[in-house]
C-alpha cells in the first residue's frame, strides 16, 4: 500500500474512533445526567484525554515513517493505544488538581464536600467523586482543556509527576 493510502486509511480509522468515543461517552453522559442529575468530570476527563490523543496522532501522521504509518494503518489497537493513555494521564492529572498538588491561576480550582467530623468513610468517598465540581465555568474550560492536554501531549503527565517526586525527595537522591 502506498504511503498516502495508509494515510487516507489511518485519518478514516482516526475519524471512526474519535466519533465512537465521542458518541460512547455522550451516551454515558446522557444516562447520568437524565437518571442521577450528574455531569460526571472523570468521563468528561477521559473524553477530553481521549479525544486529545487522537489529534495528537492526527497531527504527527504526516511526519513518521513508511513502516510506522504501515503498522498504524493495519493494526486498530495501535491506534486505540495513544488514546487510551491520554485518557488515563488524563485521570491521573485530576487526581492531581482534586489533590492540591498542582495549583495556580493556569490550573482548575474545584468545590469539594467535606468529610464527616467523624472521618471520611464510604458515603464520604463516593460524595467526593460525584459532588466535586470546578468552582466557576472558567475553571471547567481549565479542567477540560488539561484533559485535552494530557491526551494531546503523552510526555505532560509522566513530566508533572517526575517534577512532583523529584521535588519530595529533599536529598535528591537518585536510584539510577
Amino acid at each position: 500500500m502506498s504511503r498516502v493510502e495508509n494515510l487516507h486509511k489511518l485519518t478514516k480509522r482516526l475519524i471512526i474512533m474519535t466519533a465512537t468515543a465521542v458518541l460512547l461517552f455522550a451516551g454515558l453522559f446522557a444516562v447520568a445526567y437524565i437518571f442521577n442529575e450528574r455531569f460526571m468530570l472523570a468521563w468528561a476527563a477521559f473524553l477530553c484525554g481521549i479525544i486529545g490523543g487522537f489529534v495528537s496522532i492526527q497531527q504527527r501522521i504526516h511526519k513518521v515513517k513508511d513502516e510506522e504509518l504501515e503498522l498504524l494503518a493495519e493494526s486498530w489497537f495501535q491506534i486505540l493505544l495513544i488514546p487510551i493513555f491520554g485518557g488515563v494521564f488524563a485521570l491521573v492529572l485530576y487526581a492531581i488538581f482534586l489533590s492540591g498538588i498542582l495549583t495556580g491561576t493556569m490550573f482548575p480550582h474545584f468545590s469539594m464536600p467535606s468529610p464527616p467530623k467523624s472521618g471520611p468513610d464510604n458515603h464520604f468517598v463516593l460524595s467526593l467523586f460525584t459532588n466535586t465540581y470546578p468552582s466557576t465555568g472558567s475553571d471547567l474550560a481549565k479542567f477540560l482543556f488539561w484533559s485535552f492536554a494530557a491526551g494531546f501531549s503523552e510526555r505532560l503527565v509522566p513530566q508533572i509527576i517526575s517534577k512532583v517526586t523529584d521535588e519530595s525527595d529533599p536529598g535528591g537522591s537518585s536510584t539510577s
